[in-house]
């Protein structure tokens, strides 16, 4: 394994970041481990302590005190309860909790109710709302009254199967997503993940995905976005929730065991460059093609995305004649005749990659190949301009 690879994992590659919380932080994992980075905010999270309906049920928490609290996230949580201390409600809900069963969907969440000064009652390995609701279930919810605070969206699934089962449920709507204010990058990274242009599409809420999804329909580009994702663009998503709305659409997603942007960084850093490197002798030149870059003898040279996708095309193919009528099908996003395009992308890829530019071999009249290892030459008439 090369010092590239241990100290600078995710060199050559491009991560979008989607996310409206801790976006900084998720940027600087990913940039210390070598990645360029997009920002796309997909959303922005607006908070509703003084929003009249927080304030009603809240008071109705107090007043008619629930037999269960489920507590889905620690920001929603820490939220709710600043906005009952800015009522002068804080100290009279703590204590209604106190007495009843408190459920945390998973670690933030149970850190912000012990934050609190409460403790709770159980909560699942899975971090998911579905063992949750089993959960809650299995137990029986009969005439219980529970308290569900939202996570930035309604959980109607949630909620309506509590109440269909018998339960009277409170809906705590602490905070809520709504698209980003400028929606022009998450409009770019529709078109970038269309065409290949970022190796990898991180997602930390599914109010995101649900954000880029709709963005890519209201374009007409929802289908060459679900396309790119089905295909070389990787998505990662933090955890199940935020990977559901995606496997529902057929799109392959990974996720790290546990929901922390540390290891969702590590799961990119295992993964990404499994899928998304190859490595080949040319002429007298290692190469390792790393996203939209190329490591020529271990040194990193930036291509654009045609030129990458020509020379990706050349080592899949290495050894054999392409024409340029297979890169134009292969490289180009949209339908395209120009050979000539072809032509100069593959003159700016040799000019790019400087000395090593000659492994680009012409054979006349034909197409372009890949240059065979010096012990392996090839047959042909070659022409090296």
């Amino acid at each position: 394994m090369s010092d590239k690879e241990t100290e600078l994992p995710l060199a050559g590659f491009t991560v979008a970041i989607t996310a409206a919380r801790r976006r900084e932080e998720l940027i600087n994992l990913l940039q210390r481990r070598g990645a360029r980075t997009v920002e796309a905010p997909a959303i922005r999270i607006i908070a509703t302590g003084d929003d009249t309906e927080l304030l009603a049920v809240t008071r109705a928490c107090v007043a008619d005190p629930p037999d269960v609290v489920v507590a889905t996230t620690g920001i929603g949580f820490r939220g709710w309860m600043e906005a009952a201390d800015g009522w002068d409600l804080g100290e009279q809900l703590r204590a209604r909790f106190g007495s009843a069963e408190l459920l945390t969907r998973g670690p933030k969440a149970k850190g912000a109710v012990r934050a609190a000064g409460l403790a709770e009652t159980w909560s699942p390995d899975s971090e998911s709302t579905d063992e949750v609701l089993r959960h809650l279930l299995a137990e029986g919810v009969t005439g219980r009254r529970i308290a569900v605070q939202q996570h930035g969206e309604p959980l109607p699934d949630f909620c309506t199967a509590l109440r269909e089962a018998g339960a009277h449920v409170v809906e705590i709507p602490v905070y809520r997503w709504v698209p980003a204010e400028d929606i022009r990058p998450l409009r770019r990274l529709v078109e970038q993940i269309a065409s290949g242009q970022v190796d990898c599409v991180t997602f930390t809420s599914a109010p995101a995905v649900a954000s880029l999804l709709t963005t890519a329909r209201q374009m007409g580009r929802d289908e060459a976005l679900v396309g790119g994702l089905r295909g070389a663009v990787l998505a990662a998503c933090v955890g199940p929730v935020t990977a559901a709305p995606l496997q529902r659409l057929g799109i392959p997603v990974v996720q790290p065991e546990r929901a922390r942007l540390g290891a969702l960084v590590r799961t990119v850093v295992e993964e990404l460059p499994q899928r998304r490197s190859r490595r080949v002798q040319a002429g007298e030149h290692a190469l390792e093609l790393r996203g939209h870059s190329v490591f020529v003898d271990g040194t990193q040279v930036q291509l654009t995305a045609l030129q990458a996708g020509v020379l990706a095309a050349l080592v899949e193919q290495a050894g054999r004649v392409v024409t340029r009528t297979e890169l134009l099908r292969a490289v180009w996003p949209e339908a395209s005749r120009d050979e000539h395009a072809v032509e100069m992308t593959v003159a700016r890829l040799r000019t790019a990659l400087g000395a090593a530019g000659t492994v680009v071999e012409t054979v006349v009249k034909r197409g372009y190949r890949l240059a065979a290892p010096v012990s392996q030459p090839l047959a042909g008439s070659v022409q090296e301009v």
